[in-house]
């Protein structure tokens, strides 16, 4: 039987998957309790079997997989009974009246979970639809009250909205609101917050945190974030190749962690009390042997800028309505963006999903057309105008410059092995004969620290930290001067995290490489840049050192960044009731002097002394840098 205090108790879960040759276990005797109005997290890399054993608990494993144990679970609606989900039918009654109504399920990636072709109000409604005998209007009466609850700012449009037109953080609510909307005993959020960035999360945790209590509902949080774990979690479950290696309220894990494991994933999080040259501990270290690359000392000659960049700017139109008739609307991307990197450093770019990063390193690779503005390549022989390029100056800019992506998946070619992606580029460039470029994949490899063995399989055979490591060798294979790496960790868990981190910083400092290190992760910048530009609305709003912006940040979205990121630290928790609803872009709560609402005095980039750069309106006293 069940001690009345557990809402939910898995005993000796084992889960394998039968695979040709044999079977894979990906939980192993399992043991773990979620208690009525609390929180617990389960922790661990990917792959260590979290998403599978929530999996388990709706009733959604896929046919090929064999489970066995108990997952005993007490309904607070049926006091005294008790209910074994793994002997359910998976597409019985009982199942379906547990699934959905008293256990809801947030989903890791809420644009491919929900249907782009039906409404937000459709999808959250239909959960009533099923589950209830409400009538049409009372469905939606509740559903419009529903996105109200989760945070939408106006429920009756949102309802009749469609996914591709909601931002990451509004698709996660409306997944949010699906979960909750029959008011569950127990929701499972299985990496709620993995693809959102700082303020976007912070919001979605203290959302989270507020539904929680008010409902008095208990959460499975499953997640690899140490950060969320310790401003979330009231129990901590960590896991580890489908074993449960320590288990335990939240401060006894993080005050007295005793598993290696345990120690191990806390010394891969990057924080802001690292000491200069101190190296991240990842959990298996990636070792470097770059002897033979090519590119490797190269001579630095000519200025000391690599990359100028000056009064960038990219707008983009679109329609203010669903069909084609629509009036079409100017947004401006970029707006007037200007920096310079500098040869051998890491200039940091940081900024909220939309603030135009990305639009940047796509304007710096060619990919898209700005409407003004100037880019400087300064090669070793002559600069390169990079926007006018062409011909054989832009086949030779190509080689000075490549590009890590954010996702491994969708940016490495699925139908080619990895000696055919490391080869193309020499192929395109004509470098060496079949011998020499087979002799240079081996030495991207070595450098990478891949076997060698491993060059003749497909990219869906290694893991995300592989594949991303496959995409930074692509990225070397000419042997560029500048790298620039698009949110080039946001989709790996801490450890792997660690693991590319310091293989660019190796990288770095074999190879003399220059970086335009891109991410929304201000702790992973703080380790990896030397300055650091942060962007919001289209423009660069702080520019400094990463000592001066990390110890001494002045504009208040810089701050309001700062103040989202959940540290790993108990003593440190995130100020929840300071966080803001609108974002940290919303420039109603910025003072009037970093504020341009059209009064008197422009913004302009001001140095503040020691290469501390600030979009401000314009003093008397101030020195003015490359006003708008």
């Amino acid at each position: 039987m069940v001690a009345s205090a557990d809402l939910l108790r898995v005993e000796d879960l084992a889960i394998s998957f039968a695979i040709m040759g044999g079977a894979i276990h990906a939980v192993k005797r399992a043991n773990l309790r979620i208690l009525p109005g609390k929180v617990t997290a389960l922790v661990g890399e990917s792959g260590s079997g979290k998403s599978v054993i929530g999996q388990a608990i709706m009733g959604i494993l896929p046919r090929s997989a064999r489970a066995r144990g108990r997952i005993l679970f007490s309904d607070p609606e049926s006091p005294g009974e008790t209910a074994d989900i793994l002997q359910m039918p998976p597409d019985g009654r009982e199942i379906r009246g547990i699934r959905g109504r008293r256990i809801g399920k947030i989903f890791q990636e809420p644009m491919t979970s929900l249907s782009p072709l039906h409404t937000i109000g459709n999808q959250v409604g239909e959960v009533l639809k099923i589950h209830t005998t409400l009538s049409a209007e009372e469905c939606r009466e509740r559903t419009e009250g529903m996105l109200a609850l989760v945070g939408f700012p106006n429920p009756r449009r949102a309802y009749d909205m469609y996914p591709f037109e909601l931002s990451g953080g509004l698709r996660q609510r409306a997944m949010i609101a699906m979960a909750l909307i029959c008011h569950p005993a127990l929701l499972i959020a299985d990496e709620p917050t993995t693809a959102l960035d700082v303020t976007i999360q912070a919001q979605i945790l203290l959302l989270l945190r507020e539904l929680q209590a008010n409902l008095n509902m208990a959460m499975l949080l499953i997640t690899h974030d140490l950060g969320v774990v310790a401003n979330v979690a009231d129990e901590v479950v960590v896991i580890y190749h489908g074993e449960i290696m320590e288990a335990g309220p939240v401060d006894a894990i993080f005050r007295r962690p005793t598993h290696p494991y345990l120690k191990g994933l806390m010394a891969a999080v990057p924080h802001f009390d690292m000491k200069p040259g101190e190296r991240l501990k990842a959990l298996r270290e990636v070792p470097v042997n770059v002897e033979n690359l090519l590119g490797k000392k190269k001579p630095k000659k000519g200025t000391d800028v690599l990359l100028s960049v000056r009064n960038l700017t990219k707008s983009f139109s679109i329609r203010q309505s669903d069909w084609s008739f629509g009036e079409v609307a100017t947004v401006r991307a970029v707006d007037c963006v200007s920096f310079d990197i500098r040869r051998g450093e890491c200039l940091g770019l940081v900024g909220e999903s939309g603030s135009g990063k990305t639009t940047v390193s796509k304007l710096l690779m060619r990919a898209v057309t700005p409407d003004q503005g100037s880019v400087v390549f300064n090669d070793s022989d002559s600069p390169i105008d990079v926007l006018s390029a062409t011909g054989s100056a832009l086949r030779k800019l190509r080689t000075k410059i490549q590009m890590v992506f954010q996702d491994p998946v969708s940016s490495l070619s699925p139908r080619m092995t990895v000696q055919n992606i490391l080869s193309e580029p020499l192929e395109i460039h004509g470098r060496g004969d079949a011998q020499t470029r087979l002799a240079s994949v081996s030495a991207l490899m070595r450098a990478i620290g891949l076997d060698q063995h491993f060059v003749n399989r497909y990219p869906h055979s290694f893991s995300g930290g592989q594949r991303q490591r496959i995409g930074i060798a692509r990225a070397l294979a000419l042997g560029p001067d500048l790298l620039i790496c698009d949110e080039p960790v946001s989709a790996l868990d801490v450890s792997v995290q660690a693991q590319i981190l310091n293989l660019l910083k190796d990288l770095q400092k074999e190879l003399g490489l220059t970086y335009l290190f891109i991410s929304h992760n201000l702790a992973v910048v703080d380790y990896m840049a030397d300055r650091i530009a942060v962007m919001c609305g289209g423009r660069i709003v702080e520019l400094a050192p990463r000592e001066a912006l990390m110890g001494n940040p002045i504009h208040p979205y810089t701050r309001a960044l700062l103040a989202a990121i959940p540290f790993p630290d108990l003593d440190r928790p995130l100020d929840l009731g300071m966080l803001r609803k609108n974002g940290a872009s919303d420039t109603a709560t910025w003072g009037p002097q970093f504020r341009d609402d059209g009064e008197e005095g422009v913004l302009a980039h001001t140095d503040i002394g020691d290469g501390h750069f600030l979009l401000a309106r314009r003093s008397a006293d101030a020195k003015e840098l490359l006003p708008c």
